[in-house]
């Protein structure tokens, strides 16, 4: 994956509202940003991991402790979900 670099110009009092140290900044923005485009639906887990270079459950933990739901089928849906794996599973079985 190549990267893009971006200047990104910011009040200086806002820093203090990140409570991050000041070289710690890009890093807390990308944190945030993948956390947001995340609960947008716009990525997924795998790739907010990707983009945070964590592991898939390091960011699901992230999402916890940012209160954003990993799950965000309804329980109906959820149910639908693994009985259709469970109905692949079975065949593929056989």
């Amino acid at each position: 994956m190549s990267d893009v670099v971006i200047n990104l110009r910011l009040p200086r009092n806002l820093l203090g509202t990140l409570d991050t140290p000041g070289k710690q900044v890009q890093e807390q923005v990308l944190e945030l940003l993948a956390l947001e485009l995340f609960r947008q639906g716009r990525i997924s887990a795998g790739k907010g991991s990707e983009l945070l270079g964590t592991t898939k459950l390091g960011f699901i933990q992230l999402l916890s402790q940012n209160n954003i739901d990993y799950f965000t089928q309804s329980p109906e849906e959820l149910e639908a979900e693994v009985a259709g794996i469970e109905a692949l599973m079975g065949r593929s079985q056989e």
